[in-house]
Order: C-alpha cells, then sequence, then structure tokens
C-alpha cells in the first residue's frame, strides 16, 4: 500500500528535491508534479508509485552506513606484541585503541587509556611496556557489516572505543567516534 498523495510534497522537500528535479526523475513534467501537490490533478496509481519508489531509491542512496564512515587503513597489533610496540603502532598511526589480532582473527583490543591505567597503578613503567597485549587486552571491538547503518553503530560506540566493519567476513576498516565527528563535519 502507498502513503498518502498528501506525502508527496513533504518527502520531496524532505529530499532536497525540487518539483523540477522529482519530475526529471519520475519522467513527468513539472507541472504535474506542481498539480499533484496541490490537489488539483488525481494521478494514476502508476505515476504515484514510480513517485514512492523514486523517493525510497533516494533514501537508501543517501543513508549513512559504515562503508560512508570507516577508515580502511585498519593498524592491529599482535596478541604476543608488548605493550611498547603497541604504544608505538598508535603513536605513529595516530589511534587512541588498536583490534589486537591471532592468525588474522580479531581477539581483543587495546587501547591507550588501558596502558594509562596499568602504568599509573605501577612503579616499574618498564615492566608495564614489556607485558605482552593479551595479558592485559580488552574484549574485541564490536564487528559489523559495511551495509549496517548508523543508529546501530552510533550504539555500538557508546560502549565500546571502535567498531571494525567487515566485508564477506573480512575486515575492511574500523570506525572511531573521532571518524563519526568528521562525517558530520562533511555535512
Amino acid at each position: 500500500m502507498l502513503p498518502e498523495i498528501d506525502e508527496i510534497q513533504r518527502k520531496r522537500k524532505s529530499l532536497g528535491l525540487t518539483q523540477k528535479e522529482l519530475a526529471a526523475l519520475v519522467n513527468v513534467s513539472q507541472s504535474l508534479i506542481a498539480k499533484i501537490e496541490t490537489k488539483k490533478v488525481n494521478p494514476s496509481y502508476r505515476i504515484v508509485k514510480k513517485i514512492f519508489d523514486t523517493f525510497e531509491e533516494l533514501e537508501k542512496k543517501s543513508r549513512i552506513t559504515a562503508k560512508n564512515l570507516l577508515t580502511s587503513n585498519v593498524v592491529f597489533a599482535r596478541k604476543n606484541d608488548k605493550l611498547r610496540k603497541c604504544m608505538e603502532l598508535m603513536r605513529k598511526h595516530g589511534y587512541s585503541q588498536l583490534p589486537i589480532i591471532d592468525r588474522n582473527n580479531v581477539v581483543g583490543s587495546i587501547s591507550e587509556k588501558t596502558i594509562l591505567d596499568l602504568i599509573s597503578k605501577s612503579e616499574r613503567i618498564s615492566k608495564i611496556l614489556n607485558k605482552k597485549a593479551f595479558e592485559v587486552m580488552e574484549e574485541a571491538f564490536p564487528i559489523v557489516k559495511e551495509d549496517e547503518g548508523l543508529p546501530v553503530i552510533l550504539t555500538l560506540l557508546q560502549s565500546n572505543h571502535a567498531v571494525l566493519v567487515s566485508k564477506k567476513g573480512k575486515i575492511v576498516g574500523i570506525i572511531t567516534k573521532a571518524d563519526l565527528l568528521k562525517a558530520t563535519n562533511n555535512k
């Protein structure tokens, strides 16, 4: 069942389309769109369906997904890497957290906060920095598919440092809160 015809103008405006642009997409005249919106004509089911199908297609294209947000250069630490190396990787790449892998499987995560908390509780920094990642790692970051929508990603980032993005079972990117902030600045 189609939405009400009264919705056409509201939907068109919410998508930032002019009557002329919508008419071109639907392959009708701009005057027909104007007449439909002002209720001066009762359009056929076929035209109304085509209008709403066009709206649906445009909404899908403009939907923010993990693929739109991810950073594709994922830097991993290995589970046997010393914390010293993890810190060097973070500093070198400008990250505050890293996923930990073992034989190409994500097994945990490490963050600057975790390392700094350990250092603040110890008198021997060198002892902490020589620990291996698996000895102090936290839970692995959640993994979403690249077509996952923004609401799910936002929810996951409320309780995680990052979200990993997969495509066909392979990690292809990472999303952090900083990536979300960059994306909102680009809108």
